[in-house]
């Protein structure tokens, strides 16, 4: 029996094209891109013609793209860069409960440094509190950092609404837009946003490699990796040269089927709770039923607790999550969905499904009446046990 993999907010599947792009720089075009001759040469057209495929997806300048490795290591450079870039101008972060480990755990190390860090309030759907955050930014806000998609629920936050705000009060303003990256349309020229978070391995791209998004005129960012001047002196070492390879004609592709990835993603998550709600009883969806990823569904199951389900799934060969996989380790109730005040008994129930191009019609029949089957059989022995 094939498996269905349904953790797509997790990482996805390397594509053909992709690997295949990167081979010929773990062989013969090993050189490095900051060498003059011939070797290194070849290797920074490549790292260029990456740059401007990845700016292209977002509709930015190539100029503004930073490579890093990976989605926490963009939202760390944006945090840690702005607050010490700005530290004379002042010492306020505004954030909130529901962003990734990446910008929460960074927001608190600068709190022990002696910043000050408020988190903006969510509804239910972890949609932010524009009022609330109206209220709380200061004279001495320095950056506002608001993800652009929960990677748990997947709500979208309103970061037009944000970004203007921000604007109108000379706040910087940073998205981790790694989650919605490549799923819908997320173009730098129509959204007022500062600095923005990408990472490879969500769009189908390799492990290891991301980028930061650094508008032009935005106030030079303090490295937060010291060396020499790869990156226009923005971030030191030598660059991933296959990854960064493999991340450009993954943004590529991305950019191409976007608008038929995001409608194929749509109709199959319209059919998942569908099937879900036709032929299950005591089912809760999480986050918001509207604005929303086209892929992620969050939901649990009256008395079926969330990790058994997965262990359950995973066994019939469908993979699922119980979270995300930065915080899934964790056996302590989420941050971010206690915030959305979802109760903790509720939370032990959740599991997240994420779709992907390559899921079909035939494979949500299948999960659906996989579904119907456990949550019934863990259902009946829970009432025997009870």
């Amino acid at each position: 029996m094939n498996s269905i993999y349904l953790d797509h907010n997790a990482t996805t599947p390397v594509h053909p094209k992709v690997l295949e792009a990167m081979l010929p720089f773990y062989g013969d075009s090993f050189g490095n891109p900051s060498s003059s001759h011939s070797k290194g040469r070849e290797a920074r057209v490549k790292m260029d013609e990456a740059r401007e495929q990845v700016a292209a997806l977002l509709q930015a300048h190539p100029g503004e793209i930073v490579f890093t490795s990976g989605g926490t290591e963009s939202d760390n450079m944006a945090v840690y860069g702005v607050a010490q870039a700005l530290r004379g101008k002042g010492n306020h972060i505004l954030t909130c409960k529901t962003e990734h480990p990446a910008i929460l755990n960074a927001c608190a190390e600068l709190a022990r440094q002696g910043f000050e860090i408020d988190t903006v309030s969510v509804d239910r759907y972890g949609k932010i509190d524009l009022a609330h955050l109206q209220e709380v930014i200061t004279e001495k806000t320095i950056l506002i950092t608001i993800q652009h998609a929960n990677s748990e629920v997947g709500t979208l936050q309103p970061i037009q609404a944000i970004g203007e705000l921000a604007r109108e009060r000379g706040v910087l303003f940073h998205t981790d837009a790694v989650q919605s990256v490549a799923k819908i349309p997320v173009q730098v020229a129509d959204l007022p946003v500062d600095m923005l978070s990408l990472s490879s391995h969500k769009m189908y791209g390799p492990k290891g490699v991301g980028a930061l998004y650094i508008k032009k005129g935005c106030p030079a960012l303090v490295p937060l990796v010291a060396g020499g001047g790869q990156e226009k002196k923005r971030r030191g070492g030598t660059e991933n040269v296959p990854a960064i390879v493999g991340f450009g004609v993954a943004a590529d592709i991305a950019r191409v089927g976007l608008d038929d990835d995001s409608s194929h993603l749509k109709a199959l998550r319209k059919q998942l709770i569908a099937g879900i709600q036709d032929n299950l009883a005591g089912v809760e969806f999480f986050g918001h039923p509207d604005e929303c990823l086209p892929n992620t569904v969050s939901l649990g199951f009256e008395g079926v607790e969330g990790q058994t389900l997965m262990i359950r799934l995973d066994l019939e060969g469908i993979c699922v999550s119980t979270g995300t996989a930065c915080s899934s380790g964790s056996i302590s109730p989420s941050d971010g969905l206690r915030a959305m005040q979802v109760a903790a008994d509720k939370i032990n129930q959740i599991i997240r499904i994420s779709l992907g191009r390559n899921n079909t019609e035939q494979e949500i029949h299948r999960v659906v009446d996989c579904l119907k089957r456990l949550v019934g059989d863990i259902r009946q022995k829970v009432a025997v046990v009870s």
